[in-house]
C-alpha cells in the first residue's frame, strides 16, 4: 500500500501548555492514526515565537517517523495556508478584573483575524477544532469570519467534558471508563453544561437507574460542570494535559470515525432545528462520525429536566453572542 500524503495540522498556541502537551502526540500519531503522515504548522504571538522554536527541537529530537516538516510563523496567513486541520488553542484568558465584555472583545481581536486567514488559505476539506476559551463562542466569531468554510467544518471542544463525565460515572460504579458508552453533555464548555446520564450505558445496561439521584444532581452534575475551577484551585493552573488529550479525542474521532452504537459530545453549528437549540450557536450535542462530517444524534426523547438544561445553556450561549454582536464583532 501507497504512503499517504501528508496532511498539515495547524496548531496555535503552539508554545503554551496546551500546545505544547498536544503537538507531540500529533506527531506520534495518536490523532490521525499511525499511517498518517503529518507537515506540523505553529502558530504563536511574536513574543513567543523562541520558546515555539524550542518546542520544534524537541520534536526533531523525538524523531518521529510520521513528522514530515514542522514550521513556525506569528502570521496567520502563513499558518493556515493548505491546512487540512486547526487546532485553536491559542486565546486571550481572563485576568483579574477583567469583565466578560473585555474578554471577548480580546478574543475578537484573535479570532476574526484567523477566521478570515482559514477561509483564504486552508485547504478545502479543513477541519477546525476551537479549543481557547471561551471556545463555543470563539468558534462563531471564527465561523462568521470564514464565510466559504461550511459550518459544519467549524467546532468547538466539549469533549473535556465527555471525558470529565465518562471518569466521573466510572469512579462512582467502580469499572473502567472502557465499559461506558452513549455519556452526553449539552452546550458549551462553561459551568452552564449540562451533562446528562440518561442515555449512558454500562457495559449495555442504562446506567443511570445504577446511581443514587441525589448524587447525579447534586455530585455528577454540578462537578463535571466545575471541574475546570477544581482542578485551577488544586494546581495552581487551568486544565493542559486533559484539554491536549481531549482535542486529539475529538479530532480523532472526528477523522477516523466513532464506534458503532455508541457516541460522543461535540459542539457543532445548530441549524435550528434539534432539541429546541436555537439557530447560530455552536452547541454542545451527540454526534456520531463515520471519518467524514459530525452527524447530530436525532430521535431522542428529552426528559423535562433534561430539556430545561439545554435551554438554560443555550439561553447563556444566546446571552454572550449578542454581547459579541453589541461589540460590531459578529
Amino acid at each position: 500500500m501507497a504512503e499517504k500524503k501528508p496532511v498539515v495540522v495547524t496548531v496555535t498556541g503552539a508554545a503554551g501548555n496546551i500546545g505544547y502537551a498536544t503537538l507531540f502526540r500529533v506527531a506520534a500519531g495518536d490523532m490521525l492514526g499511525a499511517d498518517q503522515p503529518v507537515i506540523i504548522n505553529m502558530l504563536e504571538i511574536t513574543p513567543a515565537l523562541h520558546a515555539a522554536e524550542g518546542t520544534a527541537m524537541e520534536l526533531d529530537d523525538c524523531a518521529f517517523p510520521l513528522l514530515a516538516g514542522v514550521n513556525i510563523t506569528d502570521d496567520p496567513n502563513v499558518a493556515f495556508e493548505g491546512c487540512n486541520f486547526a487546532l485553536l488553542v491559542g486565546a486571550r484568558p481572563r485576568t483579574k478584573g477583567m469583565e466578560r465584555v473585555d474578554l471577548l472583545e480580546a478574543n475578537g481581536g484573535i479570532f476574526v483575524p484567523q477566521g478570515k486567514a482559514i477561509n483564504d488559505h486552508a485547504a478545502d476539506d479543513v477541519r477546525v477544532l476551537v479549543v481557547g476559551n471561551p471556545a463555543n463562542t470563539n468558534a462563531v466569531i471564527l465561523a462568521n469570519s470564514a464565510p466559504d468554510v461550511p459550518k459544519n467544518r467549524i467546532t468547538a471542544m466539549m469533549r473535556l467534558d465527555h471525558n470529565r463525565a465518562l471518569s466521573s460515572l466510572a469512579k462512582q460504579l467502580d469499572v473502567p471508563v472502557k465499559e461506558i458508552t452513549n455519556m452526553t453533555v449539552w452546550g458549551n464548555h462553561s459551568a452552564d453544561q449540562y451533562p446528562d446520564l440518561t442515555w449512558a450505558k454500562v457495559n449495555g445496561e442504562a446506567a443511570a437507574p445504577q446511581v443514587d439521584d441525589a448524587w447525579r444532581k447534586e455530585n455528577f452534575i454540578p462537578k463535571v460542570a466545575q471541574r475546570g475551577t477544581e482542578i485551577i484551585n488544586a494546581r495552581g493552573a487551568s486544565s493542559a494535559a486533559s484539554a491536549a488529550n481531549a482535542a486529539i479525542d475529538h479530532m480523532r474521532s472526528w477523522a477516523l470515525g466513532t464506534p458503532e452504537g455508541d457516541w460522543v459530545s461535540s459542539a457543532v453549528w445548530s441549524d435550528g432545528e434539534h432539541y429546541g437549540i436555537p439557530e447560530g450557536l455552536i452547541f454542545g450535542v451527540p454526534c456520531t462520525s463515520a471519518g467524514e462530517d459530525w452527524q447530530i444524534v436525532e430521535g431522542l426523547e428529552i426528559s423535562a429536566e433534561s430539556q430545561a438544561g439545554i435551554d438554560h445553556s443555550a439561553q447563556a450561549a444566546v446571552q454572550e453572542i449578542e454581547m459579541v454582536r453589541s461589540l460590531g464583532i459578529l
